[in-house]
């Protein structure tokens, strides 16, 4: 696949580029290529990412971050059994418990939301960071949705973390998610205060909360686009020159 002038390789994370030290001089530099333009096109073209991560997988698939790149493309392209594989992989290289929540929620998304349960009380959920943690509540509150159990959901998302009045990476999409477990659960008011909670502590707009928020509040968006097209056919016929007429 073509590889864009711009890219280097050298804009991949440090530590990635220490585990392709392994590998001959120009190997290297065609896999960190490769691996730039998945983390580049994985938001906006998931499936252009996954071209890029087999590419780099065919060249390197003995490197723990060529596999774990593979696995979040292959997770983008929700091929789940496939990201699962390849997380693995990666997690059997390292001995890193950090893809532990991803794997979960892959078991999730292959229907077995009762073993993503299971992982979410396994030991290896000890190991994790803070963030790593509030990913596992996310997902095992997900896996009591997928569940039918809505008040199971809302109960696993209650932590400290929720509480907490400071913003952490992690706080929009916790609250957000406690939020929507509550408007499943047919708890609008104190959804709607959860939702804007979210609102506050979303700087990056990695939620849709603001969307949710004003859904809440009866505000309907309309398209700039289609509204002006709507105005110049008003205008059109107003001027006759887009109706019928007057023809004798």
């Amino acid at each position: 696949m073509p590889i864009p002038e711009d890219v280097t390789g050298d804009e991949i994370d440090k530590d990635v580029r220490q585990e392709l030290q392994s590998l001959p001089k120009t190997l290297a530099e065609d896999v960190a290529k490769n691996l730039v333009m998945v983390a580049r096109l994985i938001d906006e073209d998931p499936e252009g990412a996954y071209g890029y991560s087999k590419v780099a997988l065919r060249l390197a698939s003995r490197v723990a971050a060529v596999r774990e790149a593979a696995g979040f493309a292959a997770y983008a392209n929700q091929k789940y059994a496939e990201a699962l594989a390849e997380f693995r992989a990666a997690r059997r290289m390292t001995g890193s418990v950090e893809l532990w929540p991803v794997m979960a929620d892959c078991e999730r998304g292959l229907g077995r939301p009762e073993k993503a349960l299971d992982m979410a009380g396994a030991p290896e959920v000890q190991k994790l960071d803070k963030a790593g943690q509030v990913e596992m509540r996310l997902v095992a509150a997900g896996a009591r949705r997928d569940m039918g159990q809505l008040d199971a959901a809302i109960v696993t998302l209650q932590s400290p973390e929720l509480a907490s009045s400071s913003v952490q990476p992690w706080t929009a999409r916790l609250r957000y998610a406690y939020a929507d477990a509550l408007l499943a659960a047919g708890r609008e008011r104190e959804a709607r205060e959860w939702f804007a909670k979210a609102v506050e502590a979303d700087r990056d707009g990695s939620t849709d909360a603001s969307d949710r928020l004003a859904e809440l509040d009866g505000v309907e968006f309309v398209d700039a686009l289609d509204e002006s097209q709507e105005d110049e056919g008003e205008v059109k016929d107003e001027s006759g020159s887009a109706g019928d007429g007057d023809r004798d």
